[in-house]
Formats: C-alpha cells, structure tokens, sequence
C-alpha cells in the first residue's frame, strides 16, 4: 500500500542507486528466496538521504532522511518507509520546490527562520524512543510502528546545539555517549559531550574547545575513555560567505586526538598528535593497561576540496582501510601509532554491539572489490582479529551493498554467533534486496534474501532491535 508518492521534479538528476525514490511503501508478505531463521525476530531500521526536491547543487550528505524498516518475523517480512518530516521537508513540500542548498545555505526567496535540519544519517532506539540522527542538529523522535515523525528531542531542555549522528550505547550502563561540534553556529571549534541514562534523562553535558573547527563525523568510546578525533577537514564560516567550499581539506594542521576519562573533566583532556588521515566511521575501541586501541576506517584523505577549491588528490577517490590507532596513556609520548589491519578498501564498519567499548574478535564492514565504482561498495566483509584473516562475499559487479548490521542469536549467545543483515540492489534491478548471512560464514552466501517492493537508495547506518 503507498501511502505518498511525490512525483519526480523535472530535471532530477539519476546517479545509480544514490538517486533518490519519490515513494512511500507499506508492504506485507514479501517474497524471500531461501529461508529466514525462526530465531530472527525484529525490526532492522535503517536511515539515509533521500532528496524531497533533488537539484544539480545539491550535495547527497545533504538529502531529507528517510527510514526503511524492515521486520522479520516467524520466517516472514515486511517493509515500510517514511521521509523524517522536519520543518525542512514540511516547509519544503509546501512550497514545492528545494529550499536549501545544503551545509546551512539556503536558497533565494526562503523564507527567514526556517530550520534546515535533515535528520538523514542514523536511527537508533534509545530509552523508549526511536530517534533519527544527523549531526548538525538534535535526534529527531519518530513513532516506532509507523514511523511518523514526532518533533526534535531535547532531553528536557538539557542538551543544546548539535548532537552527533553517531552516539555510543555502553553495555554496561546503558547509558547513550554522544557529542556535538560547532556548537554557536558559523564553524565553531566549541564542541559538547554528555551522556543520556537509559531512562532518558540527561545525566551529563559540558562544553570544550577543539584545536580547530573540524568535521567530527565519528568518535569512539572504551569502559573509561572517550576519543575525540579531530582531523584536518575543516569548516570555515569566511570560506562559505565567499564562494569556496565550506569545508575543506588542510593536510598542514594534521591530526589531533583528545582523549579524557568518563568519570573525568574535558579540562583535563589528554591531546595526541599525529600525521593528517580522514576517518569516517570507527569500528571499536578499547583499553589494554595503559593502552587505548581504536580500530578505524581511514582514509588518507577525504572526498572533500583543499581551502582554494583545487582537488585534494589525483585520480579516483582514495578507500578507507581498516587500521588500528593506538595510544600509550603513560607512555609520556604526543604521539600516536597507526597500523593498518587489512588492504580491502571499505567503510561503515560494525561490531556485535554487545561488545562495544571492550576488545572484540570479530567485524564486519562493507567493501568495495576491484569492479566498485567510485564511492560504492559491492562486499560484504568479516574480519577475525583472533586469526587475522578476512572472509567476505562479493555480489555482482555494479552492485550496491550497504552497512552490515550484526544480530546475535540470543542474548546470551556467544560473539559472532548470529546473522549478519546488509540490503543489497544488484545492477540495474528495480528493486532492492534483504540479505541475510550467517555472520562468521559470509562465504557461503546469504541463507535468505528478501525481495523488496522498490529500489532502496545507498544510504548510511542503521540499527537493529529485536521484537
């Protein structure tokens, strides 16, 4: 059953699976080649940009949330998505026609005091509400069944500015850490951390100052640690009231990792200098003695122009590898070692989140074969830190593979032991698919894919939550 259709604007740009869909479904009773484990029971949420109003100057980052949500229950599946209505897309779709630019410029005639939040890059449920992230403004609410859009959170008037699209729920607290940047508008190096208690109440929030207005898109948290990686892509506010990019690769300023206890002070952050890298996305991190290990995707520069708008490299983009940072709290040293782990290039990395914060033997990522084209992924990867070793499954050249997201058997089962969920549009289909694999055997193929009602655009991060 569609509930919306909003019909294609006229000159819409197609870019493969990275164009968006104009339609919202609600669809039971899909068709599933091989079967789905009985065992498998939930709902796998999944956010990503989706363009209301498409243009040629708009950037994807930048494109209206949407939510997929795929339930498995009892061998069978359904699907449903939904654009986050935020007063961007209700403002929007009332005026028929894209308002924004993206990176906070809007275009000429908007109308002042309009909020230009997207809500487009994680979903994640936390203390009873469903909340849809991006990091430019606070989790938007959504009603977890349907899927309807809510309002913004503020915990209550105790988080303000920002809010990262990548929070960290601790195992043994339940807590939800997160972080926000460029808190006062115009590219500030001002940023935020604190942590909401699994109730939903705010237990803690404080402000501290970057060494630079960085894009901190990820950071990472151990038992007793939190990372904060500023990296050299830069915002600037003078940059964007002139014509040049917004944010902008400067290699020169190089790397600078904070690091500060959870029971501490960001007064007290320790600060860790190396060669400038790009990271995304950060798989793990954890604390051996004195030692903090943090697993990343890096790159060695991201897709994003130097300051004057000449190309940060040559060629086609540059992958994120899997490479392992680590940091000796009493060694007395600024700097900070970097080891690459394996040579496939890839991104959104994931664990079993059960493991999160403590040293894990295993994850998962999506990959990009010799066949990917630029900027997609067509593997599905696991990496075994006890053996060292990478097994993985390639789908078709041209195919477009998204995060994995791993499930355990049971809560009590062992790390690894479950299913590994990725949706899946192989070349040229109409439609999209639901792989499912047995997470340690990605070899031997999905055991179960389920035929989606539509093509669903490559799209960013997700999380599962069982029934």
């Amino acid at each position: 059953m569609n509930t919306l259709t909003a019909p294609a604007p006229s000159g819409a740009r197609t870019a493969g699976n990275y164009a968006p869909v104009f339609v919202e479904h609600e669809t039971t009773r899909l068709a599933i080649k091989g079967a789905l484990p009985r065992a498998l029971n939930g709902t796998l949420f999944r956010n990503g940009p989706n363009p209301r109003f498409p243009t040629e100057d708009s950037h994807w980052f930048v494109g209206d949330g949407m939510i997929h949500a795929f339930t498995l229950e009892d061998g069978a599946a359904t699907y449903r998505n939904r654009w986050v209505r935020t007063p961007k897309w209700l403002a929007e779709d009332a005026a028929g026609r894209s308002l924004f630019r993206g990176f906070g410029q809007t275009r000429p005639g908007t109308p002042a005091g309009i909020d230009g939040g997207v809500a487009n890059t994680n979903v994640l449920l936390h203390g009873g509400r469903l909340l849809a992230l991006e990091e430019g403004h606070l989790p938007m609410a959504l009603a977890p069944d349907s899927l309807a859009t809510e309002g913004y959170v503020d915990f209550d008037g105790t988080v303000a500015g920002p809010f990262t699209a990548h929070p960290k729920i601790c195992p043994q607290t339940g807590e939800l850490l997160f972080y926000g940047y460029h808190l006062g508008g115009g590219f500030s190096p001002v940023m935020s951390h604190g942590s909401i208690g699994p109730d939903g109440r705010t237990r803690r929030f404080e402000r501290f100052e970057a060494p630079f207005p960085s894009m901190v898109h990820d950071f990472a948290a151990t038992r007793n640690h939190l990372v904060f990686p500023i990296l050299p892509l830069t915002g600037s506010l003078v940059r964007a009231r002139t014509g040049r990019p917004p944010y902008a690769w400067e290699p020169e300023l190089g790397s600078h990792i904070g690091i500060m206890r959870r029971d501490g002070s960001a007064a007290d952050m320790a600060w860790f200098r190396g060669p400038a890298c790009y990271v995304f996305h950060v798989m793990n991190a954890w604390e051996d003695g004195s030692r903090i290990l943090v697993d990343v995707m890096q790159l060695d520069a991201p897709p994003f122009p130097l300051a004057d708008g000449s190309p940060a490299f040559k060629g086609p983009p540059p992958r994120a590898r899997l490479c392992r940072w680590t940091f000796d709290l009493a060694g007395g040293s600024d700097r900070f070692h970097q080891t690459f782990l394996d040579d496939l290039g890839g991104e959104f990395p994931r664990i079993d989140d059960r493991l999160s914060g403590s040293a894990n033997g295993h994850g998962w990522f999506a990959g990009a074969g010799p066949a990917a084209a630029p900027g997609s992924f067509d593997t599905i990867a696991h990496f075994d830190f006890t053996t060292w070793r990478r097994n993985s499954h390639a789908f078709a050249p041209g195919s477009s593979v998204s995060e994995p997201v791993f499930v355990p058997r049971a809560a009590d089962a062992a790390e690894g032991d479950g299913w590994v969920l990725a949706v899946v549009r192989q070349p040229e289909a109409e439609h999209s698919e639901l792989a499912v694999f047995d997470a340690l055997q990605l070899d031997d193929g999905p055991l179960a894919t389920v035929t989606l009602p539509a093509r669903v655009p490559a799209g960013l991060h997700g999380n599962w939550v069982p029934a």
